[in-house]
């Protein structure tokens, strides 16, 4: 017994120590960062905990809100891992609500959505845009019709009116990372504007075309040719629903094609014109038009053709963090609303947020938020919140799946997030066989003086 107590005790110096030294080591490269020129006017949050135990290995303004910018999706995407399961699958419905006769539906073509994100994805090899095609097709071969007289109807009684969250930025909203999430999502939302710039700064851009084709929209061109090797300084300004907006900004000269990637003012109405192309294409006749219902209930008449599945929850989890997908996020934090109030909003689904974290050992009062994804540069959330929301992912049996799902940065995984003046990253790292998780969020920063990322790595490199 006297042996084992030394032993323990021996042991308990040990770790002690070399938390200290780490504890000492971090301390060095934050002074050091702080220190910096860059960070003259910055506000800094660092929060370092073993994994096992939670134990605090190092905290600085850790209890301090500030904007997180993506690395607020760790938020959204462990609530929906534990909330609707890693297997969870959304559910897009084909129906009618006519008759069929010999080759002739009588009444109108019914697409009913339930907000699944990567309806029409390029990611993955079940959502292909062609593959959505075939499908259609192949329901409407099997039923016999040739021909349907009356509209495509794209039904909605999931997700509110309001595809975007309060706070988002003007600046933001009309280029592909300001999609806002419907219940019928398509593409993404997300469509390139095909551009032809000049040889010369200054002179005019031709746009040549979208992909996919957008129709019913109209954008007003006021690009124009900038440097050689300028890169991309133009803008889309187009809201939801919108049937014109206009582009602005330069791109550089001599580029064969450019692209600018923007947000659809309408996904659902845009699938439903894609639909009725291929329907011309295949020669099945349609004689209405693309109608968008809001509706509650479904038309007690309507008949269900197919129904397709999306990818499970930890596939859709895994690109929402790899690519930082705004869109997978305000998808899944609607569902999340939906699953539990029968109301798909943004403001409920923020509500159900706080609520789930509460319940696990977050105050609520620690996570001002107001979207899914972290694009709103009002959000505020602590360092020690997002740690905490990793160490309950830490002890799920999805982990491996949330794990898996963190990019890797700088040979560690976690999260980063970079809005205005604001960087951050959240994840895990081992050293020396322990494993520790940790969240850092420099605000205010002064962005002229190069990329503080390096800078913030060496802060990180002494986890490893």
């Amino acid at each position: 017994m006297k042996r084992f107590c030394l032993l323990v005790s021996w042991l308990f110096f040990v770790f002690s120590g070399n938390t200290q030294a780490l504890q000492q080591k971090i301390d060095k490269a934050v002074k050091l960062l702080q220190a910096d020129a860059q960070m003259k006017h910055a506000m800094m949050s660092l929060y370092v905990v073993e994994t096992k135990t939670g134990e605090p290995v190092y905290a600085l303004n850790e209890e301090t809100g500030l904007a997180p910018a993506s690395t607020q999706k760790i938020f959204t995407s462990v609530a929906s891992f534990e909330l609707l399961g890693a297997n969870f699958r959304y559910k897009t419905e084909l129906l009618h609500d006519g008759t069929i006769k010999y080759d002739t539906l009588k009444g109108n073509l019914i697409i009913k959505g339930s907000g699944d994100p990567t309806f029409g994805s390029w990611r993955y090899a079940s959502t292909k845009q062609e593959v959505i095609k075939n499908i259609v097709l192949a329901v409407l071969q099997k039923a016999s019709i040739r021909y349907i007289d009356g509209d495509i109807v794209i039904e909605d009684n999931k997700f509110n009116y309001q595809p975007l969250p309060g706070g988002w930025v003007w600046d933001d909203i009309g280029n592909y990372y300001g999609a806002g999430a419907w219940v019928l999502n398509w593409n993404e939302n997300q469509y390139d504007l095909l551009l032809k710039p000049g040889n010369a700064e200054g002179q005019d851009v031709q746009i040549t075309g979208t992909k996919p084709l957008m129709e019913g929209v109209e954008l007003i061109n006021l690009l124009k040719t900038g440097a050689r090797g300028s890169g991309d300084n133009g803008y889309i300004y187009m809201t939801p629903y919108a049937a014109s907006g206009f582009v602005t900004g330069t791109v550089p000269a001599g580029e064969k094609e450019f692209i600018l990637s923007g947000s659809m003012p309408d996904p659902p109405f845009q699938f439903g014109k894609f639909i009725q192309r291929c329907l011309k294409e295949n020669n099945i006749l349609q004689s209405g038009n693309v109608l968008t219902k809001i509706s509650n209930t479904r038309p007690a008449a309507a008949t269900l053709l197919e129904t397709i599945e999306s990818p499970p929850l930890d596939s859709i989890n895994y690109w929402f963090l790899q690519k930082s997908i705004n869109l997978y996020g305000e998808a899944l934090l609607k569902t999340i609303a939906d699953q539990k109030t029968n109301e798909g909003s943004t403001e409920r689904g923020v509500a159900q947020l706080k609520i789930f974290w509460q319940q696990n050992g977050i105050d609520s009062a620690s996570l001002n938020i107001i979207d899914g994804s972290g694009l709103s540069p009002q959000n505020r959330v602590t360092t020690k919140s997002l740690v905490k929301a990793l160490q309950f992912a830490a002890t799920r049996s999805w982990y491996n799946d949330f794990f898996n799902a963190l990019p890797l940065y700088n040979g560690i995984k976690m999260k980063s997030g970079t809005i205005g003046g604001s960087k951050a990253f959240a994840g895990y790292q081992s050293r020396d066989g322990v494993d520790y998780t940790f969240a850092i969020i420099l605000n205010n920063f002064d962005t002229g003086g190069g990329s503080i990322v390096p800078k913030i790595y060496k802060v990180l490199d002494v986890l490893k």
